[in-house]
């Protein structure tokens, strides 16, 4: 075999070396697909997924389609093809991994910040489809998270209302920190809390905080919270969190809190977090969470207007999923109502 054929093999074999050691190696680049959407006017083994009682309801045909997007840990490692792969996709996005995760957050910190927005976004949006009903809400500071092997751990729950703290009436989450500060560490604080309509009321011992050792803390996430006039559960995997389906989880109490079909009997996919004005705001993923609703068979997705540049490339047929700009609650119900009466009906487009 002469010496240039056997130097071209040797080359050629090197090459494939070369290529799959650099296939294997991790790339810090996370990956969007779409996820599952889930109708939240459905139920679920018998059970309403958005569950109201103490008031009368209305059931009705048609679906409210919540979106999610399947994202690649902070920890998760992906190889050079997994990311080429994704890039050439259509259906699918890849990000660098500091722009979706800061540095050094585990899954567990992921799981913690996504479960608090969830809780917190649940009840936001049942606070906003009451108000844009009529209702007048009282606040409260409520639970969103207890920390496993806290001071609060097996004691208090999410979403107990903190009425006082060691006697101090709570008025607002610097409220609560204050009087924690008070008792010190070690100390023992009486914590009165409203669970299921009665107050109950605990003794518990601040710990040092993880940060801050001189720093008391009680391991759990606090924020604002409002009485409602009746109960209202929302029964969604704990594997879903975040807070982007906070529009579609209003929507779909203000649905069932009113008569006839807001969809008109058809199914609705949207996204989009919600505030206590009612205004919507942008979120991730909005293209795989729009072709993952196309598949599922949604008529209709609210996109937040924040989020229309981007919801315009996603590769859908506008003849298969019509696609809505919405800003804020009250344009979602209207646009809703509207394309209900009349599916041809002018409503805010992304175009626009």
């Amino acid at each position: 075999m002469a010496r240039r054929t056997v130097s071209g093999i040797i080359a050629s074999c090197l090459l494939v070396a070369l290529v799959v050691v650099a296939a294997m190696l991790p790339v810090p680049y996370v990956t969007f697909s779409p996820g599952p959407t889930v109708d939240v006017l459905a139920s679920v083994d018998g059970e309403e997924i958005v569950d109201v009682s103490g008031t009368k309801t209305y059931r009705d045909d048609g679906g409210l389609r919540l979106t999610t997007v399947s994202v690649t840990g902070p920890t998760q490692e992906i190889g050079l093809f997994q990311a080429l792969s994704a890039w050439w996709d259509r259906d699918r996005a890849i990000y660098p991994r500091d722009a979706i995760y800061p540095e050094g957050q585990t899954d567990e910190e992921v799981r913690r910040q996504s479960s608090v927005q969830m809780v917190s976004s649940q009840d936001t949006a049942v606070a906003v489809a009451l108000q844009e009903l009529g209702y007048d809400l009282d606040p409260t500071i409520e639970v969103f998270d207890v920390a496993g092997g806290g001071a609060a751990d097996g004691v208090l729950q999410v979403r107990d209302q903190i009425v006082s703290v060691d006697g101090t009436t709570i008025t607002d989450t610097a409220s609560v920190s204050e009087a924690i500060q008070e008792v010190g560490v070690g100390g023992k604080a009486e914590v009165v809390v409203r669970r299921d309509g009665e107050e109950q009321s605990f003794t518990l011992s601040p710990r040092p905080s993880p940060d801050d050792e001189s720093v008391a803390v009680l391991g759990i996430v606090i924020g604002p919270g409002w009485d409602f006039p009746f109960d209202v559960n929302v029964r969604i995997d704990e594997n879903i969190g975040g807070p982007s389906a906070g529009l579609v989880f209003a929507l779909a109490v203000y649905d069932t809190l009113t008569p006839g079909s807001l969809t008109g009997g058809r199914d609705v996919a949207g996204t989009g977090t919600v505030n206590e004005a009612g205004e919507v705001g942008a979120i991730g993923g909005i293209q795989q969470k729009i072709v993952a609703s196309e598949a599922a068979g949604a008529e209709l997705f609210l996109v937040p207007a924040g989020n229309c540049d981007a919801a315009l490339g996603a590769p859908v047929e506008e003849k298969d999923i019509r696609l809505v700009r919405v800003e804020t609650m009250k344009q979602a119900v209207d646009a809703l109502e509207a394309w209900a009466d009349d599916p041809d009906a002018d409503l805010p487009s992304c175009e626009d």
